[in-house]
């Protein structure tokens, strides 16, 4: 039996969740909304984070009953969308969060293990929600997805950030071409409703990851290679050689210095996107 390989945005996921539960006492996985007097620090991150989610919330049209919720965390936006009087469900393709969806919420939601593109359902939804999740869906087929999975006048809410121009290299991975986006969602049968960019607002959340590499990451990792290279340098030697494509990778990625609000600005283009089905 093969062997299945590791999904490293799955283990991001996993790991910025337990990293945020730690230090900020947060189940949240998304970006933080920093309001202009909000001081861009680790202990006001959480204060961000709510601000996101109840700017998300406002998104929601009133008259919106049913909810699938794409690629929903630990759970935490499903739960206050409950706690809201909507009837939702999760599509989440991870095992580790998808326990923690069913932990959290049991037998007040369904969840589907799945990727969104390979959802089977027979039920119809007012609206599909994209929170930092339409990143990992291809576009043209999840579009098509939505059309056939919403009610008619249905509504899909993406909140996530997009290439500007993927031509341009950049450390900070991640998004789909905005270009290429926007080419689709004009040739589908969706009608925009509303179109914010927060790039600003939630560029803050930036400069707290690269705090925290550079105070936290960068010492840790430093620390372990003195400790691997001491008490076990025929381990450590034979790990570094195996993995070195990885470890060069993510030391260019992480602790490069290139990780900054000034790069995100620049190269990204976060949006709270409101689409109605024609």
């Amino acid at each position: 039996m093969k062997k299945k390989k590791l999904d490293s945005k799955e283990i991001g996921l996993e790991v910025g969740l337990l990293i945020g539960r730690f230090f900020l006492k947060s189940d949240d996985l998304h970006y933080g909304y920093w309001e202009p007097d909000l001081p861009v620090d680790l202990l006001h991150c959480a204060e961000a984070q709510k601000a996101y989610s109840d700017l998300l919330l406002k998104q929601i049209p009133e008259d919106i009953k049913s909810i699938l919720d794409v690629g929903s965390g630990s759970g935490n936006t499903a739960e206050k969308l409950i706690n809201r009087g909507h009837l939702v469900e999760c599509v989440s393709p991870s095992l580790f969060l998808y326990e923690e969806i069913k932990k959290k919420l049991g037998s007040r939601i369904t969840i589907y293990k799945t990727l969104f593109e390979n959802l089977k359902t027979d039920n119809t939804y007012d609206l599909i929600l994209f929170s930092e999740s339409f990143q990992y869906v291809p576009i043209k087929k999840s579009l098509e997805k939505c059309y056939q999975l919403l009610n008619p006048n249905g509504y899909i809410l993406i909140c996530d950030f997009f290439q500007k121009d993927p031509s341009h290299f950049t450390e900070l991975r991640g998004g789909h071409s905005f270009p290429k986006f926007q080419d689709a969602i004009q040739s589908s049968q969706f009608k925009e409703i509303t179109n914010i960019d927060v790039t600003e607002q939630t560029a803050p959340t930036i400069q707290i990851l690269d705090d925290f590499l550079t105070q936290f990451g960068g010492p840790l990792k430093s620390m372990t290679n003195f400790y691997l290279e001491n008490q076990y340098p025929k381990f450590s030697k034979l790990l570094k050689w195996k993995y070195r494509k990885r470890i060069k990778k993510l030391n260019r990625i992480y602790f490069s210095g290139q990780l900054t609000v000034k790069e995100y600005i620049e190269q990204k283009t976060y949006r709270f996107m409101l689409y109605q089905k024609q």
